[in-house]
């Protein structure tokens, strides 16, 4: 029996960058040799990376079949949790525009329905300013015609006080004239 045994290969670090020749340097100069730094180690963004799984020791049996399948089932389960991720995701992204847009149309709806009263509001307070303008009218009407009452009452008195001042003035003249004096005193009874 042959036994095939799986070759691990170790992850090749990448190789060092090509040496670079300090500024002002010429590619003709012979004998110079430019310093380079020593390569850094630059960490990932660990953000989106996937995720390194170390294997444990694996048990090699019959040209690694168990090494395949397991490898296999890891992938899948690896896919599956991805497609899960994804669908969760995207799930929750439909959910969130859902509301988003429930929320906006409560809002136009909020907004209408406050247009509708504030014009509702406007209309009654330009009927209540029209009913306020014809009473005021008719407040001044009034005023007017009792004004024009109150004068007209006024005339009459100042007429009959002037007739009254002239009536007296000739009985006090015939009075004068004849030497007799008035019957009645002040007019008391």
């Amino acid at each position: 029996m042959t036994v095939v045994e799986a070759q691990k290969v170790e992850p090749v670090a990448p190789p060092p960058p090509p040496p670079v020749a300090p500024v002002g340097a010429s590619k003709h100069v012979v004998g110079e040799k430019a310093v380079v730094p020593p390569p850094t180690e630059e960490k990932p963004d660990d953000s989106k990376a996937l995720a390194i799984v170390e294997k444990p020791a694996e048990v090699k049996e019959h040209g690694g079949s168990v090494d395949r399948d397991s490898v296999l089932a890891r992938v899948a389960t690896e896919k599956r949790l991805s497609f899960i991720r994804a669908w969760e995701e995207s799930e929750k992204a439909k959910a969130e525009n859902k509301a988003q847009k429930k929320l906006s149309a409560i809002g136009v709806w909020e907004n209408c329905k406050k247009a509708n009263l504030e014009a509702e509001l406007k209309q009654i307070e330009e009927q209540l300013e029209k009913k306020k303008a014809k009473y005021v009218e008719k407040v001044k009407n009034k005023v007017a015609i009792i004004h024009k009452a109150a004068e007209e009452k006024r005339a009459t008195t100042e007429a009959k006080r002037g007739e009254d001042l002239l009536k007296v003035e000739e009985t006090a003249a015939k009075y004068r004239a004849t030497g007799t004096g008035p019957k009645k005193l002040l007019g008391c009874f």
